[in-house]
């Protein structure tokens, strides 16, 4: 028999009833960052590949890398990384069975946030 209310149903209940928590948040950003890490590991194999064809393509593709928009593009690669690093060590933590209590979740996640900034900038100052 045909569903007659089908229309009147909304399609995402869940989106409107939870509130966007800190775990949630930090997952999302998770997938979020290893994708954007596969589209910069490209980069840099392209680069390489490019160091290995010829001078002249090598100096086209540093051109890119090294402008302006390529080196806001690895900046946010190096956060991407250390980011991703600090998530994967927190999945480990929670592995473990250890942590799992909602505030040091939280905690956990502002850890790896804040983290992956302050070390960002410490190694694009030492770069």
């Amino acid at each position: 028999m045909a569903d007659v209310n089908r229309g009147n149903r909304p399609l995402s209940p869940h989106l409107g009833i939870y509130r966007r928590q800190m775990t949630m948040i930090t997952s999302i950003l998770i997938r979020i960052t290893g994708v954007a890490l596969l589209v910069s590991t490209l980069l840099v194999v392209w680069w390489l590949l490019a160091a290995a064809t010829s001078p002249e393509y090598f100096a086209f593709a540093n051109r890119v890398i090294t402008s302006l928009p390529g080196d806001v593009v690895m900046t946010l690669s190096v956060l991407g990384l250390w980011y991703h690093l600090l998530g994967g060590v927190r999945h480990l933590i929670w592995d473990q069975a250890v942590m799992l209590e909602i505030e040091t979740a939280q905690k956990l996640g502002w850890t790896a946030l804040i983290g992956s900034v302050v070390l960002t900038c410490i190694t694009v100052a030492l770069v």
